[in-house]
């Protein structure tokens, strides 16, 4: 989002397996990501940091200017447990049934790239680096989701998909 958006940021690698206690002061949670200015404001939870950040820099813009294509969109991103997340950690944990699970939920998201070209909006954003780690990084084979390959193929064009690309091989080193 911040490379989309053509902002500076410092990347902080934080080891999902060891979190620093500092995480947990800026979310309680301990979840990444964290967005902090330096006047002070912290923010956590991506779709937080995104709608900020969308409505703070809004060009180029990365919903779309119709109110039921943004609440599309909204929904998509507030999906995302259940879309993908859940089964990405499920994989990620090497639990017996993860590939299938990540699977299952790739099938529909499957369904939904299919459908042909669509603007490249914040959902974008919020599953495509799930979605090459899951590739690269966890070695989930995507050859049999030709649409999600499509998608990433198309996208990998983006400076900042490009600059996410180079953050997950070197994570996967």
């Amino acid at each position: 989002m911040l490379a989309e958006k053509g902002l500076g940021y410092e990347l902080v690698e934080i080891d999902l397996d060891d979190r620093p206690a500092w995480i947990y002061e800026k979310n309680p949670l301990g979840r990444v990501p964290v967005y902090e200015e330096e006047g002070g404001l912290v923010l956590p939870e991506s779709l937080v940091i995104m709608e900020y950040l969308e409505e703070r820099y809004p060009e180029p813009a990365l919903l779309p200017p119709d109110p039921a294509d943004r609440a599309l969109v909204r929904l998509r991103i507030g999906r995302f447990d259940e879309n993908l997340g859940d089964a990405y950690y499920s994989l990620r944990r090497g639990d017996d049934n993860g590939a299938d699970r990540l699977a299952h939920c790739l099938s529909f998201i499957e369904r939904y790239l299919a459908r042909g070209p669509r603007p490249y909006t914040l959902a974008d954003i919020a599953y495509l680096p799930w979605v090459v780690r899951a590739r690269d990084m966890l070695g989930f084979d995507l050859s049999q989701f030709a649409a999600t390959e499509s998608w990433l193929d198309e996208l990998s064009a983006r400076p900042a998909v490009a600059a996410e690309a180079d953050v997950v091989a070197a994570l996967a080193r």
